[in-house]
């Protein structure tokens, strides 16, 4: 519910479709042509615990239809204080969650920080993390687009 939200309608969870198998084949069937790189996740919030299951399912699909495809996910938890410390329902979901993610975009959407000429984040205080490369290292790891803006600066 952060304010300038830009999907204000999936804060209500008896919105839309119900989202089963045959929601996940459309999803697997757009993600077919060569031209489409990837999935990316985002608001409402997709680790908002009772939205976690069904999302598991729908990378476990997609991970094992199409393994060269990214999967990029939103969230206004934070990586290492929310999500990996299992603060977000049950640990085992949300770490099966997370490890089928090249990259997470972290940290509350927070209007008064909005600049538009960040990449791939809202807001200055948002982050891009390079999640394969952070389990590696055991600790957040920038994804290289974050690299440059700070070698820039």
């Amino acid at each position: 519910r952060c304010p300038g939200c830009f999907n204000e309608i999936a804060w209500d969870f008896g919105y839309g479709k119900t989202f089963n198998q045959e929601t996940i084949d459309y999803i697997l069937k757009l993600l077919k042509p060569s031209h489409i790189r990837g999935l990316t996740l985002l608001g409402g919030e997709p680790f908002e615990p009772e939205n976690q299951g069904d999302i598991v399912e729908l990378l476990r699909q997609v991970k094992k239809q199409y393994p060269q495809k990214s999967i990029w996910a939103f969230s206004g938890y934070l990586f290492e204080k929310d999500i990996l410390a299992g603060r977000l329902g049950p640990k085992k979901i949300t770490q099966e969650f997370v490890s089928y993610l090249d990259v997470l975009v972290d940290g509350e959407f927070i209007y008064e920080q909005l600049d538009a000429t960040l990449k791939w984040k809202g807001s200055a205080n948002q982050r891009v993390i390079d999640v394969p490369a952070s389990f590696a290292k055991q600790e957040v790891v920038l994804h290289d687009i974050e690299e440059e803006k700070e070698d820039a600066d």
